[in-house]
């Protein structure tokens, strides 16, 4: 038996909190060893690309493999989203699938979880902290709620270059988040901020690095291709640059192969993966001036410790339906 769970059974039992806690374990579970990480595969049909993101971590018991599509005329010729996402959960006892659960929403706040953990490790950890955050879209409203489970957040400032963005963002966390939230009108109101989020599509720098203040934070997730970045050569320079994987980043992720390949600095200055400095093998943040940024391409042992955890619930609260595979 299979145990099927639709976007809505996810979004019933997977909370901020209990996701980056799993997160966490993950990537503990990459520095100890006892996590398998093969590259995601891409295959291309003509009219889109299906990616395959396995992933196994032992000490969790977590064997996972999530397949996502990305097909940018599926919303006129199809009436479906561009980008779709499942995630299939295995025994690893005996490889019997044994869940199979919608990967929308779940990827949305294992990004943000990410996000949380690196925070937990490398911002300053003030009271009534202010997040600044590049993008209004969903992913960004994982990033603040994620912010407000690890640091003490008094306020949000969100810019976007779409108000109505802003607007549907402001909404769309009230009552959720006892936070105030207001719209940046300049990229500077942004770079006040002591923890900040970039969460957009830009393909090229969102600010000058010289305007970032010291002992700033910075979560990068936007940008995840060799040639574009959220983050000019100045701010990767200026702080200490962690990244979820060191192989993901030297492949996948602009903001730093850009100055790489520039020749502006060199692989050294990628310091540490976050499960380093999660199992403490690196510190993390060592002054309160220092700027420290996370770089995140996402992981499948996001995925699969989260689809575990969504599983376990699921289970324990008799969600979901069973079938007969």
């Amino acid at each position: 038996m299979a145990l099927i769970l639709t976007r809505q059974d996810v979004m019933q039992v997977l909370t901020m909190k209990d996701c980056i806690a799993v997160v966490e374990q993950a990537f503990l579970e990459s520095d100890q060893g006892t996590a398998v990480l093969p590259l995601r595969t891409a295959i291309t049909p003509e009219d889109g690309i299906s990616l395959y993101m396995p992933a196994f971590l032992k000490n969790m018991g977590a064997l996972a493999c999530k397949v996502v599509t990305v097909y940018k005329d599926n919303p006129k010729k199809q009436n479906l989203p561009v980008t779709i996402g499942k995630v299939l959960l295995q025994n690893p006892d005996s490889g019997e699938v044994i869940c199979i659960m919608d990967g929308g929403y779940l990827t949305a706040v294992r990004t943000g979880a990410a996000s949380g953990v690196a925070t937990k490790y490398l911002a300053n950890d003030e009271p009534k902290m202010t997040v600044g955050i590049f993008g209004a879209g969903v992913q960004a409203q994982m990033q603040l709620a994620a912010m407000c489970a690890v640091r003490d957040i008094q306020k949000a400032i969100v810019y976007d270059i779409s108000e109505n963005a802003i607007n549907n963002f402001i909404e769309s966390l009230k009552g959720k988040l006892d936070i105030e939230i207001i719209a940046g009108k300049t990229v500077n109101e942004i770079l006040q901020a002591s923890i900040i989020c970039t969460a957009t599509s830009s393909a090229t720098p969102l600010f000058n690095g010289n305007d970032v203040k010291p002992g700033t934070h910075i979560n990068g997730i936007g940008s995840h291709t060799p040639y574009a970045r959220e983050l000019d050569t100045v701010i990767v320079k200026r702080s200490k640059f962690i990244g979820d994987s060191r192989e993901a980043c030297f492949n996948e992720a602009g903001d730093i192969m850009i100055p790489l390949k520039a020749g502006e600095i060199t692989e050294s200055h990628f310091y540490a993966d976050l499960g380093q400095i999660v199992a403490g093998v690196k510190t993390g943040r060592e002054t309160k001036d220092e700027i420290t940024i996370f770089k995140s391409n996402g992981l499948a042992i996001q995925d699969a410790a989260t689809a575990k955890l969504v599983y376990d619930k699921a289970v324990e609260m008799n969600i979901g339906t069973k079938i007969e595979l």
